[in-house]
């Protein structure tokens, strides 16, 4: 085998196993967080007041809270099966690479991780950076499918842009509408004794 396909077979063998590396530590990690095993306190130190407890007992304990546990464990499990197939390799990276961004900015500031774990942690983030530039040529093609060409439908007179935010002030509207709608049919007094006073204290703030 020639010396640049070696090199090739060894950079892409080294790819794989870096794949498999961050699959079972972050699949592990969501593991443990789905079953108990990180965040949360026990009940001695849940029982002390929060002044005492410190930046890491209590953002263990905040992190700890469902479903917050629950969406970051089952995310890191669904990222780290997704680098097991070839197929799904690259959306798995660029899946895990924000999550364990934000696992290291936290850790950091907050938990005062140890230097080794800030290291190690660095060391999977640029891991990650690897197979996305592995696989930088389905990379670019997907950029360039979802930035490229993309225009609106119609075109529209100048006006319309005016328009457009009164536009998105009615989308919001659209948006309040069915959880009013419920709110009156619970409570329709107060829901209308409620609306009578922001809209009392609009018209007062838009005539100061």
């Amino acid at each position: 085998m020639p010396l640049s396909a070696t090199k090739a077979w060894l950079w892409d063998y080294f790819i794989l196993a870096a794949r498999l590396l961050l699959a079972y530590t972050f699949i592990s990690c969501g593991h443990s967080k789905l079953t108990g095993g990180q965040f949360g306190l026990t009940a001695t130190p849940a029982a002390l007041p929060v002044g005492q407890l410190g930046l890491f007992k209590l953002s263990w304990y905040l992190f700890g809270q469902e479903p917050f546990r629950s969406f970051v464990g089952v995310s890191q499990i669904v990222a780290g099966m997704q680098l097991l197939r070839n197929r799904t390799a690259l959306f798995g990276a660029l899946l895990l690479l924000p999550i364990a961004a934000n696992v290291l900015v936290v850790g950091l500031t907050h938990i005062r991780i140890l230097p080794t774990f800030a290291w190690r942690l660095s060391y999977y983030i640029g891991l990650i950076g690897l197979i996305c530039w592995h696989y930088r040529d389905r990379r670019y093609a997907a950029y360039c499918a979802l930035t490229h060409g993309l225009t609106a439908r119609f075109r529209y007179r100048w006006w319309a842009y005016l328009l457009l935010p009164l536009a998105a002030l009615g989308v919001e509207v659209v948006g309040v509408l069915p959880q009013i709608s419920i709110a009156f049919l619970l409570h329709p007094w107060q829901t209308w004794h409620g609306i009578t006073k922001l809209s009392q204290a609009l018209v007062g703030h838009l005539s100061n």
